[in-house]
């Protein structure tokens, strides 16, 4: 099934889970997500102190597997390529651990996608064996290690 605004608008979960809107992108979605995860970020930051946006991601974390595992189920499909929630907390991750500057953060976006898109070990393993909501958001919690350890390592070369 293809997620229609009308679906969007249908269920909390489905719209938290879609990315707000972004997931239903015909191309890129997951791309269109993470760049939505990146321009919420500084208003979603802000004005929380580091333990209480570290609450934020468990929380939303949390949350996205029983909003994506209820939007998969409707769909059809676990991992829907419209479902874009797991992108968002995910790139929220690594802008916080992010150096604070443009040149950094589109790194760290370039470095997401291409982990996200490509899946290497064990990304591909947990995405094929991981059901379900669970599943949806583990793997981009890996791809989002992957990004930070990738990062450190070139402020580390840079700096």
């Amino acid at each position: 099934m293809k997620p229609t605004l009308r679906f969007l608008m249908s269920d909390p979960a489905h719209f938290i889970a879609l990315g707000f809107g972004s997931g239903l992108m015909p191309k890129g979605p997951g791309t269109a997500g993470t760049l939505v995860g990146w321009l919420l970020f500084p208003f979603v930051r802000a004005p929380l102190s580091d333990p209480l946006f570290g609450g934020l991601l468990l929380a939303s974390f949390l949350f996205g597997i029983l909003a994506c595992e209820r939007t998969g189920r409707a769909l059809g499909v676990a991992d829907h390529g419209g479902i874009v929630w797991d992108e968002i907390v995910a790139i929220w991750l690594v802008l916080w651990l992010t150096p604070p500057t443009l040149a950094w953060q589109a790194t760290a976006f370039v470095l997401f996608r291409f982990f996200d898109i490509v899946k290497p070990p064990p990304i591909r393993w947990v995405d094929e064996r991981t059901r379900g909501g669970l599943g949806v958001m583990f793997d981009d919690l890996l791809a989002a290690g992957y990004t930070l350890l990738m990062l450190a390592l070139l402020v580390r070369l840079i700096a």
